[in-house]
Formats: C-alpha cells, structure tokens, sequence
C-alpha cells in the first residue's frame, strides 16, 4: 500500500472532464439526445438539409432517415464530404455503433473518426495485466509506437482498444490482447470484468463522452507481453509503487489511462487513504 494525497489523483480525473457544454448543441435522433455538436460545426450541418435539421438550439436527425440502414449511408456520405474538407481526419475504416446506451440497439454505424466530431458515446476495453508478488500486482506497462497518429511515445494500459460494431467486448478485449500484446485466446479469456468508467473531455476533434470497460489479467510469472501490429513499442513490468507514483506525480500515461489504473489502485488496496477519500475517487471516475 502506497501513501499518498487524493489530490493528484482527482487532478488526474479532473483532467479528463475538461469541457465546455455551452459551445455545443444538442444532438439528436427520434427527439432522443445522442450527443453533442459544437456550434460552429453545427452551422456547417446545415449544407446538408437532407441528412441534418439545424435549429437555433439543437442538432436532428431528419426524420426521414428512420432505420439503421439508411441513417448509417446518409451520415456516410457527409462524414466523406466533411473529410475532404479537413474537417474530419485519420480515418480508421472501423466502425462504432451510435445508441442510446450500450445495451440499446444501434441507431446507426458511423466511421470511426468521426464519433467526436458529433459528440457520440465512444466505448472501449481496457485491461490491466498484471503478475502477483509478494509485495502486490506488478503490472505489465506498455509504451505506445512513436509513430502513432494519436498520443505518440505515451504509456498506455497493458491492453486496450475502442469497441466496433458487431462484436462483443469479451471478443474484442481477446482480438486487442493478441494484436497489442501477443496474448494468446485461451489466456486472454480468463480476463475478469472490473467495472465501468465514464468521463467527458473535450478535445480538439469534438467532444469524447466516453464509456471503459475495465477488465483485470493476471498473467503467468513466466509470461512477457510483446507487440504484434506495432501499436506498442515495448512492454516494462512495474513495482506497484512506480505505477502510483507516475499516474500521481506526472502526465506520461495517455489521459484516460490514468483513470483505469486509479480504479486499479483502488480495487487493488494499493492507496493508503481513509474510506471518504476512496469512496470520493470511486463516484468521480463513474461520470
């Protein structure tokens, strides 16, 4: 167990729910929110009158696209438009669901990249792996490759990746723990599901309101990570006390990282602090 102050980790969580709600309009599909549009993006919308209804106060859908097919083709074609433009970059070819909620059927699919620019619930796993030692979990820390397009050189959680469509978490956490870090499937399945964690950044590219699922890993002392597709330069295992001490004392793990270790340290009983102080860390990284 570690000693230390709460104050750097909710500076920690305070950083990932920087934004602004007056600079952006409600988005909407059917008269139910489903994200946030910034103001300036929502006056270029308005080009597309057939896809987009732009009021003085909210974003819709047009009702005219009332099914998943046509809605998905129809924001297809403006995020290709909005792409040439610049407005939308680094496109992924992957595609999430656009829902009310995780569980609720998708309204729509819509690339990747795009999910900020509108304001859309992103989801995504992220899993801690880590090796059991006396003096408590070690935890297998990655750095990500310096030619990655987003948060280059950073550390990152053992294993984590956003959640396309058609595919559950539990397969797609096997599928990112075998291209990240050369898990193989039958290891990978033993992960256990830890809980959930929510926060709202607003980033250059829109607003990110975003869900992580969290899952734990204990790995085989003989076991060592290494990166199979690149996104991951290297893999280092960690005391508990280096990992609490750098997502405490500095910014080198990517932003939203940190939040799954706090939970980690928490769940894990390496913070030395009263209940209050856990219990006030536990609701923030809830949302």
């Amino acid at each position: 167990m570690v000693v230390t102050s709460p104050m750097s980790f909710r500076d920690r969580i305070a950083e990932c729910n920087v934004h602004d709600p007056s600079g952006f309009l409600p988005f909407l599909i059917g008269g139910a929110r489903i994200g946030s549009i910034r103001s300036d993006r929502a006056r270029r919308l308005a080009g597309f009158p057939d896809v987009f209804v732009v009021g003085a106060a909210e974003v819709s859908l047009h009702p005219h696209l009332d099914d998943f097919e046509s809605r998905s083709r129809a924001v297809a074609a403006v995020v290709r438009e909005l792409e040439t433009e610049g407005a939308i970059m680094k496109r992924r070819d992957e595609f999430y669901p656009v829902a009310i909620a995780f569980e609720s059927p998708p309204l729509l699919r819509i690339e990747r990249s795009a999910v900020p620019h509108f304001g859309l619930r992103a989801f995504g796993v992220h899993m801690t792996g880590y090796v059991r030692r006396a003096d408590g979990p070690w935890i297998w820390v990655p750095r990500r490759s310096f030619t990655k397009s987003t948060y280059p050189g950073e550390l990152d959680n053992t294993v984590a990746g956003g959640q396309p469509i058609g595919i559950s978490l539990l397969d797609n956490l096997v599928k990112e723990c075998w291209e990240e870090a050369g898990i193989p499937e039958e290891l990978a399945r033993q992960a256990r599901f830890a809980g959930t964690i929510r926060y709202r950044f607003e980033a250059p590219d829109g607003l990110k309101p975003d869900t992580q699922y969290c899952y734990d890993l204990e790995l085989p002392p003989e076991f060592v990570p290494r990166p199979v597709d690149g996104e991951m330069e290297s893999f280092e295992l960690w005391p508990p006390a280096r990992v609490v001490a750098t997502v405490r004392d500095t910014r080198a793990f990517k932003f939203n990282c940190n939040l799954v270790l706090i939970d980690f340290f928490l769940r894990h009983g390496l913070l030395e602090l009263p209940e209050a102080e856990r219990a006030g860390l536990r609701e923030a990284l809830r949302g």
